[in-house]
């Protein structure tokens, strides 16, 4: 999603509140990088809508508590499919 920042920054806010969903995904999902989901989350969105910004920062954070376990369960399923088990 190339044009205006902006209007991309508060759809891409809204989209991670709606859809609960990672910056990675959302990336995915905008065809943009990753980097570019970061700067529009946290240097674009609390200037251009605050509010809409402190829900966004929960929802990031909450997915920052829970990295770790996707990990984790990433990793075992790569061990299990090797072994056969999956």
């Amino acid at each position: 999603m190339k044009g205006n920042v902006e209007e991309r920054a508060v759809k891409l806010g809204e989209y991670i509140i709606e859809k609960r969903t990672t910056v990675r995904d959302s990336a995915k999902a905008f065809g943009i990088s990753k980097s570019t989901v970061h700067k529009d989350l946290t240097a674009r969105l609390p200037r251009l809508n605050p509010g809409l910004y402190k829900e966004v920062r929960e929802v990031l954070d909450i997915n920052k508590e829970e990295r770790h376990l996707r990990g984790g369960e990433a990793t075992r399923k790569k061990y299990l499919k090797r072994l056969g088990c999956l």
